[in-house]
């Protein structure tokens, strides 16, 4: 109590709006708020919405952790130096630091910017939905996207995405998910090729120089000291390094292209290039139970995402036309981002289908939709992020079906 009574000390007058709105802010993400619905409601949970979204950031953080890592390790084997998956570890650790902190930073200050003022406009309390969007958005961009067009895009979708809908749980679309199809739309070369996903890099090809900055050289200093490798400035790509993604090898060559450069293995922990957070699966499979578990996200949407992939890709196996639809269906699981767009873009409850059945048919058609996407279209070989917002478009017609047909049951047995 002595802590409640220290922090309402510093409560500003509901005049000064703004800092009334981040007072509420602060003081509602430490404490449940002081008026709450006492009577007349049929159900009563200890779980605000705050606390659900704690929930779903705590389940990315390992995505953050291995992310951090993979960061570096795929920059020191790119340049030819400690290949060993745990050689030069706290080199690989400062150097995710230095690249994903200002992404992470540049997504907090602009998003929350943004929720700030908007708030205060409104002159109501503070939302908490960009608690979730702004932990997603670091995790599904590359790591050297320039952090002026990150700060763009995070405008676009939280303005146009959402508050021009109402605010949190108004809106139609994913809101991380508009960020990045901003970005792959409006500036590609930053999201999209073989450069992009291994940070740090003037270029892949052989002999062109890595890039060390002032932060780089900070953490020399603490390495020196305690007799530590350090980073070399004079580091270069080496000979024979691809950056191309196990997606952009499958489209050249299919499954005996991928496995020349990455084994299943690899794929499967995610010692592979890619966007942030979205390469080991075994840690997203982790923060998908914790959502399943705690009731957050909801399994039926899940396992038809499953159903709706693995019934395109046997269907193009048996086709054959091209060497990605030779690849076995049940590798497409092991590369790109699918099991993160299942856990923690699909799942969203705010953009997501409401209803039991319109659950699966939201999950089906988004596995169906995503895998016919990445195989098929020479442009984009990925496609969950398109399949997941055209689904989040047609989420009211498929509740709209659902509902009118229970209904039209309920009338005959009437």
């Amino acid at each position: 109590m002595g802590l409640l009574q220290f922090v309402k000390k510093f409560e500003p007058s509901k005049d000064k709006k703004f800092l009334h709105t981040l007072y509420d802010g602060f003081f509602t993400f430490l404490y449940t708020p002081d008026e709450v619905t006492k009577d007349g409601v049929h159900i009563k949970d200890g779980m605000d919405l705050k606390r659900t979204m704690v929930i779903v950031v705590l389940a990315m953080q390992f995505c953050y952790l291995f992310g951090t890592f993979n960061i570096g390790h795929q920059h020191f084997v790119a340049v030819g130096q400690f290949t060993g998956y745990f050689e030069g570890f706290h080199l690989k650790i400062a150097y995710g630091l230095i690249k994903l902190l200002p992404i992470y930073v540049v997504t907090m200050v602009v998003g929350l910017g943004i929720e700030f003022y908007f708030a205060s406009r409104k002159g109501h309390a503070i939302e908490e939905g960009f608690l979730v969007t702004g932990a997603l958005i670091p995790l599904i961009m590359p790591p050297d996207i320039p952090l002026l067009v990150l700060a763009v895009s995070i405008v676009f979708a939280v303005v146009i995405g959402k508050e021009a809908f109402g605010g949190t749980g108004m809106n139609i679309w994913n809101i991380a998910l508009l960020s990045r199809v901003f970005v792959f739309f409006a500036y590609p070369t930053t999201i999209s090729g073989d450069e992009v996903w291994v940070a740090g890099l003037e270029s892949t090809a052989a002999g062109s120089a890595v890039d060390y900055g002032w932060a780089h050289n900070m953490f020399n200093y603490l390495f020196e000291w305690f007799g530590w490798s350090t980073f070399d400035p004079g580091g270069a790509v080496t000979d024979g390094f691809t950056g191309a993604t196990p997606l952009a090898l499958a489209y050249q060559g299919g499954w005996e292209a991928v496995t020349q450069v990455y084994s299943p293995t690899q794929m499967w922990w995610g010692d592979i290039p890619g966007s942030i957070g979205e390469t080991s699966k075994p840690l997203i499979i982790i923060g998908a139970l914790m959502l399943l578990i705690s009731g957050i996200a909801s399994w039926r949407v899940m396992f038809g995402m499953i159903i709706g992939a693995a019934s395109v890709g046997l269907l193009l196996n048996v086709w054959g036309a091209t060497p990605f639809m030779t690849v076995p269906w049940y590798f497409q699981f092991y590369m790109g981002s699918f099991f993160f767009a299942m856990a923690f873009m699909a799942t969203d409850p705010v953009t997501a289908s409401s209803t039991r059945k319109g659950k699966w048919v939201y999950g089906f058609l988004i596995g169906f939709i995503g895998l016919i996407i990445r195989i098929l279209n020479p442009a984009y070989p990925e496609g969950w992020m398109l399949a997941i917002l055209f689904m989040n478009t047609f989420v009211p017609l498929i509740d709209y079906m659902v509902l009118k047909t229970n209904i039209s049951k309920r009338l005959k047995s009437a």
